[in-house]
């Protein structure tokens, strides 16, 4: 049986997808938000306006009962409907009800606010428009790939595809190089040829390569970045098919098991798998939210790439893809002229005619930035590299061969990015209310209970289910606030013809600071500031009359200082330990065993280096270890005398004993071993759920107030494991 992250329940809600389109569930399922359109706008029913809130919340609620993956296609198109009705509405009415034109500067205001409002809602009905479209069933095709695959292999291994392995890389540490030059060269794959692809000509590297049996190759001269160090080994490969992994990304066993087979058909030039991270983003870290806030890589892997396989453009992320070696060849190579050279090959494949599959399995794990700076730096890259392709021959606005829908969906995610700046808009905006004494937005009648209300509550309750449970509501929007003035500088600069230049991600740890990065503190600071000022004149005179909502500038007020008090104390990194990446284990449940003396402990943490244990006492005379001498751990994954322990820290707080121990052997077998057991077997990650929203908020008010201490033992940053046997399912984790 083979295992991958997408559980039965799951795949038999994919499979109930393939509903037809003219269902009658559909239009049934289209019954109670146009119900509430004509509440909304039913004239002559004032007395039954006030349903409308109550339908979109039972709608609501109807949909969240079951999984979004697990419902009919007419559950995701009634919701597609609800929301675009409902913003829409909205919009008419902002446009026509509440606007301040009193004078010249309250109509600018007040037009730049409802421009930037109607660009942000725009956007995010456009994403919902191409989820209006049916996906096709990978999951299922992906099965049927593996099990031809896995018959080929048993019949005749030589005529399996050759696969070569790429692994640029450009000034990483060499640990980190090799634990993925080790996960590569443990793919259980015949006929595979992995290659190293140096940017910085290290010696050590090519020993490396020679002690492992990869191939090497350096360049002296980094030109056209990335996209120039996997062209220049193009003409010397082989293989039918090129894989590539980023220098700190390590696949599973069964990566290519999963991948190669969906090549079967020829016309598929690329099969783009989720890029997952082991351990937490920065601003995760930063502000102790590991439980709390999803990175914002999961709504990518998990939403936004579903619905663009649905209209055939699926976006090459950069690692941990597999292409067709001739496809790439005919589209001339990795794209040079653009940082995001990924995005631009995509695009080129699918203007060729190729199919571009999306494989919707955790299959592979980096690292994410080491620090908060190192990661406004990826997202500024990223931001410019994204739209620096409109002005390269690769751009979905001129390139021939796309059809409209690709055309709309590429650049929906290229503009994406320039959503930056009305999100900046409607943060000074309302300023105006205590700065100017100028309200740029005036209410006057029950719009805000009948429209805009119903609005929010929707877009509250259906966030979280449409995106399958990879994010809440509010709490992603920290990413917004912490990143908001790089993103803009590198969206500013791009768009005057000035792109940034490629610089690789820093992946070690950062160094401990004593005060937050000033390019990423300071803006932040800058605008609390404002906020405050703000805030202390409306509460020193009466603030401009917004009847029947008064307190409306001093919650808009209130919210924005949270949310930048949250973004400002993100911007302290947390220090680290050098590569360590350790891990909270789902199956936690092992004994310790000393002596023929058994004890059963929790397994709290774990990692290439040690563990991190906890236990009650039997009684204040009851037997313990000895910690001077070894102590061996068993559970079901860790088979063998290699998992020999020695302590290190020890705790006790009434009967509760906490232990954090190093790995006793040290040999090379042992941490191979140890790596397989961490990276390279199946299953390892994952699929983890957004929790609930209010809870998460409490998270985010207590982590304003609590300092978080530099990590050690007990006082570690992890993310859940699956270190159950590779037969056993997945989880869903909460």
């Amino acid at each position: 049986m083979v295992c991958h992250p997408i559980t039965g329940s799951e795949r038999a809600g994919a499979d109930r997808v393939a509903l037809p389109q003219r269902s009658w569930l559909f239009w049934l399922a289209l019954v109670p938000p146009v119900a509430g359109s004509v509440l909304v706008h039913g004239t002559g029913a004032g007395e039954v306006r006030w349903a409308a809130p109550l339908l979109v919340l039972a709608w609501a609620l109807w949909l969240r009962r079951r999984p979004e993956v697990g419902l009919p296609m007419a559950a995701r198109r009634s919701a597609i409907v609800l929301i675009a009705l409902l913003s829409l509405s909205y919009l008419v009415w902002r446009a026509s009800s509440t606007l301040n034109l009193s004078t010249t500067l309250a109509t600018a205001i007040s037009l730049t606010m409802l421009a930037a409002e109607a660009a942000l809602l725009g956007h995010g009905l456009l994403q919902l428009a191409l989820a209006w479209y049916r996906q096709p069933p990978v999951a299922k095709e992906a099965e049927q790939a593996a099990l031809r695959l896995a018959q080929l292999r048993g019949h005749d291994p030589q005529a399996l595809p050759a696969v070569d392995v790429l692994v640029p890389c450009c000034g990483e540490p060499l640990e980190l190089v090799q634990r993925t030059l080790g996960g590569c060269l443990a793919l259980a794959y015949p006929r595979l040829t992995v290659w190293l692809l140096d940017d910085g000509d290290r010696s050590e590297l090519a020993a490396l390569c020679s002690r492992l049996g990869c191939r090497y190759r350096s360049r002296a001269d980094p030109r056209q970045a990335k996209a120039g160090n996997l062209n220049q080994v193009l003409p010397e490969l082989a293989g039918d098919l090129v894989a590539v992994f980023d220098a700190d990304v390590v696949p599973q066993h069964d990566f290519l098991s999963r991948c190669v087979g969906l090549f079967d058909d020829p016309r598929v030039g690329l099969v783009q798998t989720p890029q997952s991270y082991m351990n937490a983003d920065p601003v995760i870290r930063n502000l102790g939210l590991e439980r709390w806030l999803m990175p914002d890589e999961e709504y990518f892997y998990r939403w936004i790439e579903p619905i663009r396989q649905g209209v055939g453009a699926v976006v090459c992320a950069g690692t941990s893809f597999v292409m067709r070696r001739r496809a790439l060849v005919r589209v001339g190579g990795f794209e040079t002229a653009t940082s995001s050279e990924d995005l631009a090959t995509g695009i080129r494949l699918s203007a060729a005619g190729y199919r571009c599959v999306y494989l919707n399995e955790k299959l592979s794990a980096g690292l994410a930035p080491s620090s908060l700076e190192a990661m406004a730096r990826q997202r500024s890259r990223w931001a410019s590299g994204t739209l620096q392709i409109l002005r390269t021959s690769a751009s979905p606005l001129t390139i021939p061969g796309l059809s409209p829908l690709q055309r709309l969906a590429y650049l929906e995610g290229i503009l994406h990015w320039l959503s930056v700046v009305p999100q900046l808009l409607l943060l000074l905006l309302p300023l105006s209310f205590g700065l100017l004494r100028v309200p740029p937005l005036v209410i006057s009648d029950d719009g805000w209970l009948t429209l805009a209300l119903p609005m929010v509550v929707a877009q509250l309750l259906l966030v979280r289910w449409f995106s399958r449970g990879s994010r809440s509501a509010l709490l992603p929007e920290l990413y917004r606030w912490v990143f908001l003035a790089p993103l803009l500088r590198a969206v500013l600069s791009t768009l005057v013809g000035r792109p940034l230049r490629f610089r690789v991600t820093p992946k070690t740890a950062p160094p401990q600071r004593l005060a937050p990065a000033a390019p990423l503190a300071a803006p932040l600071v800058g605008l609390l500031a404002l906020q405050l000022f703000n805030l202390l004149l409306l509460l020193r005179g009466p603030a401009p009359a917004l009847p029947p909502v008064p307190a409306l500038p001093l919650v808009w007020s209130a919210l924005a200082i949270l949310s930048l008090l949250a973004a400002l104390k993100a911007c302290w990194d947390r220090p680290g330990r050098g590569l360590e990446v350790w891990f909270q284990p789902l199956a936690a449940a092992v004994w310790l065993e000393q002596s023929g003396q058994r004890w059963p402990a929790r397994l709290t943490a774990i990692s290439e280096q040690g563990v991190e244990l906890a236990w009650r006492r039997a009684g204040d005379h009851g037997p313990e270890p000895d910690l001077q001498r070894p102590l061996h751990i068993e559970a079901p994954a860790l088979a063998g005398d290699d998992w020999q322990l020695l302590a290190q820290r020890l705790e006790r707080r009434g009967q509760q004993v906490r232990l954090g121990a190093g790995w006793l052997v040290q040999s090379a077998a042992a941490r191979e071993r140890r790596q397989t057991l961490l990276y390279r077997q199946c299953c390892r990650w994952p699929m983890r759920q957004a929790p609930p929203e209010p809870r998460a908020l409490l998270a985010v008010l207590v982590a304003l107030l609590r300092p978080l201490p530099a990590q050690g033992w007990f006082r570690r940053s992890v993310l859940p494991i699956q270190l159950a046997p590779p037969a056993a399912a997945p989880e869903l984790v909460s």
